[in-house]
């Protein structure tokens, strides 16, 4: 999956909302208080239900440019990769990627490809939204400073 999106949020906002979300996953999944400094390179484990769980690692971390992540279970790995650069003071572009390898045979690759079709519209669409929810937080956050 891919997508690029022009954001109504400076790079720095954006950057800041990964890197928050990163360490409070890795704070939920490990009880381990990481600084931002320390993200390239860790890896932990994380539990998506009592039967699924996977090794994820932060493979890359380029301060208001890049966010690379790997996630490995035992069926697949998926490479996560965001892309951003800044338009101007107050918008950025962000190109968001999504690899995907199957670990499995012929018929779990077929399965993967076909959930893969139904899923990528429904990634999209739930993936659009929480951009949008970032743009509005900020937007709240910057009525908030100027009322104030």
């Amino acid at each position: 999956m891919e997508l690029s999106k022009k954001l109504n949020v400076p790079v720095e906002y954006f950057y800041d909302m990964i890197v928050r979300s990163v360490l409070a996953d890795i704070k939920q999944q490990t009880n381990q208080n990481v600084t931002e400094a320390a993200l390239v390179d860790f890896q932990y484990t994380k539990t998506f239900s009592k039967s699924a769980s996977a090794t994820v690692e932060i493979t890359a971390l380029i301060k208001n440019e890049y966010y690379e992540y790997r996630t490995n279970s035992n069926k697949n790995k998926f490479t996560v990769a965001y892309k951003m650069h800044p338009i101007d003071e107050t918008t950025c572009e962000l190109h968001y990627s999504e690899v995907v390898e199957t670990n499995g045979g012929f018929i779990q690759k077929l399965n993967d490809a076909f959930v893969g079709v139904v899923w990528s519209f429904l990634k999209k669409k739930k993936f659009n939204e929480m951009l949008k929810q970032i743009e509005a937080t900020y937007r709240g956050q910057q009525k908030t400073h100027t009322t104030a």
